[in-house]
């Protein structure tokens, strides 16, 4: 009996420590995972560029890489995957179907990995978009909430913008909500100095 009791009291703190390591790996995962994503993703757009048909980020992936988004004064730089789906936004930041290759362009991300620099934008930033077909440039002109629940986001084939949205607020422990926070950057002809913003 006294060492059953022995045993248990080791037991005890040996199965608390390997259940908090596995918490502490769950936790970690999900960013891992995107960061580990966006490597593939880029190897794949660069092939993609040098004229590789079908360069996949990895042999079962149902998605592409489709455009290079960065923001030089943040030094931020990804790749927009094609396929605006749950699983496609786990490894990065996605176009709403439709929108790739069209003149009102939205890229979707997640708030708490890739799309988390959005926070730190302000207007006047520069954005610049890498497709197949060139290298274009924007300026942040809107900073915006919103409620999913009473507006919708309008594309207008007609008129050339890049918006940006994510979930908000930034630092919610909870998932989802109603709430999105809203990029909008216009064309700019040329990029001014791109350090200053």
């Amino acid at each position: 009996m006294m060492k059953a009791r022995h045993w248990l009291y080791a037991a005890v703190p040996l199965t608390a420590a390997f259940f908090s390591l596995c918490m502490v790996i769950g936790a970690l995962w999900i960013p891992l995972k995107a960061e580990l994503a966006q490597l593939l993703i880029d190897r794949s757009w660069r092939k993609s560029l040098a004229g590789v048909e079908d360069a996949r980020p990895w042999p079962w992936a149902d998605t592409m890489a489709a455009a290079r988004l960065s923001a030089p004064r943040l030094g931020v730089h990804l790749i927009v995957l094609e396929g605006n789906s749950g699983r496609n936004l786990a490894f990065g930041p996605v176009f709403l179907d439709g929108t790739a290759n069209g003149r009102d362009m939205v890229i979707s991300g997640h708030r708490d990995t890739h799309f988390r620099y959005l926070e730190s934008l302000r207007p006047g930033d520069r954005l610049g978009l890498t497709r197949p077909d060139g290298q274009y440039w924007y300026e942040v002109r809107d900073l915006e909430v919103v409620d999913s629940r009473y507006s919708e986001l309008v594309i207008e084939p007609g008129i050339d913008r890049l918006s940006l949205v994510t979930c908000y607020p930034f630092d919610s422990p909870l998932t989802g909500g109603p709430l999105r926070y809203v990029v909008t950057a216009v064309p700019v002809k040329q990029p001014r100095s791109l350090s200053s913003g």
